[in-house]
């Protein structure tokens, strides 16, 4: 058995950045990564899948971007490149190739037990992220057989489905871009949409991830807001990063021939049935697009930002045209599912969970003393899950295991 003080579990952007902190406070640990750095950009990303966030919001700790692009997207390849790069930047501790099987809480700390061997700790981060598992309805079972079904997780590219029509179940960023691609490819494409944040890519004349930075939502803590669970279940953004800036949202997805329906409710016979409340979904979606929009309007006067700016130009109220409720199920091809996901932790000790298998921590401090959780949705801010910040949970995390270490120490 290998001992060292800190077991960083997974090698992507959270993980690194635990590392980076860990490594600057001189704290001994290992990455230990089932693949190779960036695995999940490898191997459960779409092929022409970018970043949502503009190249200067690539900031990792110690590291920010310098290239010619700033406000562009990167790439799947352009990401694990950086990735790659970050990582022997600071000369990592990671083990590729390590599956953990196993983190069993001991009276001395941890005991971590993988396919290589074992290591004995006293703190552990997981920083397997938010995308571990897919969430699939409950409906899914009922899909006939004939029809392929494949998850968000699973979708490369267009060439890979059968030729024929299909339905994109959920209208989120994934949902969105895959239904715009495949109908881009020529397939003819139905979305059931469900509840969404409708956003624009820019707004007078700066990207919406430019405002929201600089009003500060972004770094809006995770104990300033009135329902953290809510917040940390919302759906992922309405955006697409392209070279065009393209705005992708219902409006422009309809106007592109893509088949609009409500929620997938369930399942009769060969029809499916949709939600007859998508009109309701888009009016709130657009509500509280306008809130923001207002926000940033107040803010650009109180700085006198309006002279420099484009006029106020607002988006059109979402139409989703004459939504029908029920299809013929047989007309599809294949089903993509792109309903979320869900951070799965087989490996964990199971008193790190409640009576409802839910991981309990505060802010990424788990209840199991020396457990660490980051990389999730809201974690300690808004932008916990991007890239962008990471770090700042990651630094505030490595405090709070350093004074664990001292104390086991002083112990």
């Amino acid at each position: 058995m290998t001992r060292t003080p800190v077991v960083v579990i997974g090698g992507g952007q959270a993980g690194l950045a635990m590392s980076h902190h860990l490594g600057s406070r001189g704290i001994d640990h290992v990455v230990l990564e089932r693949g190779e750095v960036a695995n999940s950009w490898r191997t459960e990303r779409w092929d022409s899948l970018r970043m949502l966030t503009p190249n200067w919001m690539t900031r990792l700790p110690g590291h920010r971007y310098e290239g010619p692009d700033p406000d562009g997207f990167m790439t799947k390849d352009e990401t694990i490149g950086l990735l790659e790069t970050y990582g022997r930047s600071f000369d990592a501790p990671i083990r590729p190739g390590v599956t953990v099987e196993q983190v069993r809480a001991e009276s001395t700390g941890f005991e971590v037990l993988t396919d290589q061997g074992s290591w004995s700790c006293d703190a552990v981060v997981a920083a397997t992220g938010a995308s571990s598992e897919p969430r699939l309805p409950a409906v899914a079972p009922e899909i006939p057989p004939a029809i392929e079904q494949l998850t968000a997780l699973q979708y490369r590219n267009p060439d890979r489905l059968a030729s024929g029509e299909v339905l994109v179940v959920g209208a989120s960023a994934s949902g969105a871009q895959i239904a715009d691609e495949l109908q881009r490819s020529g397939r003819q494409v139905t979305l059931a949409v469900g509840e969404h944040v409708r956003l624009q890519r820019s707004y007078r004349g700066r990207d919406i991830h430019w405002w929201m930075d600089a009003i500060g939502q972004l770094d809006e803590r995770f104990d300033e807001v009135d329902d953290i669970n809510r917040a940390r279940r919302l759906p992922s953004l309405q955006l697409v990063g392209s070279p065009e800036h393209r705005t992708l949202d219902i409006n422009t997805l309809r106007s592109a021939g893509v088949g609009i329906v409500g929620k997938l409710m369930g399942v009769a016979g060969s029809r499916a049935q949709f939600s007859g409340a998508l009109r309701n979904l888009v009016a709130n979606a657009d509500l509280k697009q306008n809130r923001l929009l207002d926000r940033i309007d107040e803010f650009a006067t109180e700085h006198g930002l309006d002279t420099e700016l484009s006029e106020t130009t607002r988006p059109d109220p979402t139409d989703p045209g004459a939504a029908p409720t029920e299809l013929e199920l047989g007309r599809f091809r294949t089903i993509v599912w792109a309903t979320g996901y869900r951070p799965t932790y087989p490996w964990l000790d199971r008193t790190a969970f409640d009576r409802r298998g839910r991981l309990v921590h505060d802010g990424g401090v788990a209840s199991l003393s020396g457990l660490y959780m980051l990389g999730l949705p809201f974690l300690r801010r808004r932008k916990s899950s991007f890239v962008d910040g990471v770090g700042a949970d990651a630094a505030e995390l490595a405090s709070h295991l350093h004074a664990h270490l001292d104390r086991r120490v002083s112990a």
